[in-house]
């Protein structure tokens, strides 16, 4: 049966930015396909929150405290993976965002600024599939979902540490889909269009004027697509970009032109 290829049963899906939004969403979905979950963000309220949906579906939620942008914090989850749940089958980047920054004139953003958000999206990832990597290696399987933004694709006015970070995940997931396909371990990145995750954001959207179905999207629709890419089904799927965007980006731009400057995307 094609729906007991989307099984997850035994795997171990460590999962970043997990404690809100898309992250919690990705969690509860791994979970209720069979999976489970090393949950991680840097609020722990947020992770016993996300731990407790979690243990509902009779799956395990271990919970890891982690600021994404440590090394060490990042391969200290890494290690409380292992260690408490013995391997690591997938790794779900999905920890990130923008902030006040968004919006600025170049000329008014500083150093520590750019710094910020490179490390917040994109440095963030890197040390994360640096730290499970060796593990699925050794297990010889191994899926890595990066979780990005139509930013990556198209830009956006006064939008730098975004847009460029966000850019840089499609081609960290590339790089390392070409490098580690040889050891089973497959590499591909979501690209989530508007999911409000506040309610701020939800009246912002709510008309869905930049989306051509005409509504932003709900975090429960993301979850599917993340656990189609962490089955064995999706095995000869590797370094691709997929969006799920309401066809915002189906003409290259968002359809009035116009790219919204509230950090939509952040989890």
């Amino acid at each position: 049966m094609i729906l007991d290829d989307l099984k997850l049963d035994g795997r171990v899906a460590l999962i970043t930015g997990a404690g809100r939004g898309l992250g919690r969403a990705m969690s509860i979905k791994f979970a209720q396909a069979g999976a489970d979950i090393v949950a991680a963000s840097r609020t722990r309220a947020q992770l016993e929150e996300t731990a407790a949906e979690v243990e509902k579906t009779g799956r395990k939620c271990v919970i890891a405290p982690t600021d994404v942008t440590s090394s060490e914090q990042v391969n200290a989850m890494a290690a409380t993976a292992v260690r408490e749940l013995g391997r690591i089958d997938i790794l779900v980047n999905n920890a990130g965002g923008g902030d006040d920054s968004l919006g600025k004139p170049i000329e008014q953003i500083s150093d520590a600024e750019w710094r910020r958000g490179l490390d917040t999206n994109l440095t963030s990832q890197f040390y994360a599939a640096r730290a499970v990597i060796p593990q699925m290696v050794k297990q010889n399987r191994g899926k890595i979902i990066n979780v990005a933004s139509g930013y990556g694709l198209r830009g956006g006015k006064h939008n730098y540490m975004y847009a460029c970070s966000k850019g840089g995940v499609l081609q960290l997931t590339r790089s390392l889909a070409l490098t580690y396909a040889q050891y089973n371990i497959q590499t591909n990145c979501i690209v989530p269009g508007i999911f409000p995750h506040n309610e701020e954001m939800m009246r912002f959207f709510k008309g869905g004027k930049f989306i051509p179905i005409g509504r932003p999207g709900d975090d429960a629709e993301l979850g599917p697509l993340a656990v189609f890419l962490a089955a064995d089904l999706s095995n000869h799927i590797n370094g691709e970009i997929i969006a799920i965007d309401g066809g915002g980006l189906a003409g290259g731009v968002t359809p009035t032109g116009v790219v919204p400057v509230l950090p939509a995307e952040s989890r």
